[in-house]
């Protein structure tokens, strides 16, 4: 078992690069299945969720490596092979394999992934995207069981949510499907168009990704892909949440400004300066001693970050008075208010809402990660909590951050990671 154990009251200075994006990775590595030949991803964070979704590839018998964030992938020997629940269960992403399993092998079974921490996530729009496209859909024994014995065929299907997951999985499975698909209310995300921008590379049809419209003309067969994968949008608000936190003054590079309107417009109004630097680097700088408090309301993109909500109710608590942070994506979003709270944290929760007191010195403690985006929150609260902090159960915090602690501490934070 490994702790996180901070010292606070250092400002964070210097320079720091933003990784590449965990969730757009993901995808690509599952469209990589459907490619005839050997390809080649780069800028991919060496994060636990990438190790385990390699693993799933290789369960498949497919090659996958990944060697300085560089992904390679041969699908020489991808095999219609069940997708077991012991991966699945610990990271729900692994049910991108469904699609590319059912577009080359006409069949698929994958464990159903069930729910997690944070909420429920239901898979209902996944297959009924996929059931449209002529797939029969079966559930038994904890499995998704999936067949297309007369292949898959375009089809147009209206989503009932905007999924990023349902929107990723209907992508894959309509590239190499007979005719036109269109997905009408699409995810948004910058993760899904830089899934279709790998695809394109591959020699699919995709135009409107980003759009809530999104149309692909399937094609026979795909070729590999060579594509450098996004700037992850939430390791850089983290990053700028950090300095912000600190009262700061830090660059990151790669910083995806365009990806995080939301929290840049939100900066500001708490008195924080995003500066533009060289290149696609930005400055976050305080203006102010003191934080003013500042609403957010978490939305499906380009709205505020439902994965930066925890980050910043722990900015909040130094804020000059109450703001409301409200979570309208998952139920159990607030997990890691408890443990805010017991870095003395004033915050109350009303449902949906939470009710942030800010002020008050927060104070070292004893915490424990419910969640990969609470673990982080967590840090950033003992970067600036008086005395010692200790963060158990950081195992979350590897799942999508790659070295965060030493990116930290290159920015002068007291920061160590601990094996028990």
């Amino acid at each position: 078992m490994e702790t996180m154990v901070i010292r606070g009251g250092r400002r964070l200075q210097g320079t720091v690069t933003a990784s590449g994006s965990k969730n757009a990775s993901l995808a690509i590595m599952a469209a990589c299945l459907l490619a005839d030949g050997t390809s080649r991803v780069t800028n991919v964070p060496d994060v636990q969720d990438i190790r385990t979704m390699c693993t799933m590839l290789e369960i498949l018998g497919a090659r996958a490596r990944m060697q300085d964030n560089v992904f390679t992938l041969d699908p020489k020997g991808f095999a219609s092979r069940p997708a077991p629940y012991e991966l699945v269960k610990t990271m729900r992403a692994s049910i991108y394999v469904l699609a590319p399993l059912l577009s080359r092998f006409g069949k698929a079974q994958v464990a159903l992934p069930g729910g997690c921490a944070i909420g429920q996530r239901p898979i209902d729009q996944h297959l009924k995207g996929l059931e449209a496209l002529g797939a029969q859909v079966s559930l038994e024994h904890g499995y998704i069981h999936t067949a297309a014995p007369h292949g898959l065929k375009g089809a147009d299907i209206y989503l009932d949510v905007a999924s990023v997951g349902a929107t990723v999985n209907i992508m894959l499975a309509a590239v190499l499907a007979a005719g036109k698909t269109v997905i009408d209310h699409a995810a948004c995300e910058p993760e899904i168009v830089d899934l279709a921008e790998g695809l394109n590379r591959m020699g699919a049809d995709i135009k409107g990704a980003g759009s809530s419209r999104i149309e692909i003309k399937g094609q026979r067969q795909l070729g590999p892909m060579e594509h450098r994968v996004i700037t992850d949008r939430i390791e850089a608000g983290t990053l700028a949440v950090a300095g912000a936190i600190t009262a700061g003054d830090i660059t990151i590079r790669s910083f995806p400004g365009r990806h995080l309107t939301a929290l840049e417009k939100k900066l500001g109004e708490a008195g924080v300066e995003v500066v533009p630097a060289a290149g696609d680097a930005v400055q976050i700088k305080r203006l102010q001693e003191r934080l003013a408090p500042v609403d957010i309301v978490t939305l499906p993109y380009p709205g505020f970050p439902t994965d930066l909500q925890a980050q910043w109710m722990a900015l909040m608590c130094l804020a000059a008075g109450r703001s409301v942070v409200t979570e309208t994506i998952w139920e159990n979003r607030f997990l890691h208010v408890a443990e805010l709270k017991r870095m003395g944290a004033d915050i109350q929760i009303e449902g949906s809402n939470a009710l942030v007191r800010g002020g008050a010195l927060l104070s070292g403690a004893q915490v424990m990660a419910s969640d990969l985006r609470a673990s982080a929150a967590l840090i950033l609260a003992g970067l600036v909590a008086e005395g010692e902090t200790t963060v158990s159960r950081i195992y979350h915090l590897d799942r999508g951050y790659e070295q965060l602690e030493e990116k930290l501490a290159s920015l002068g934070a007291d920061i160590q990671r601990i094996r028990e």
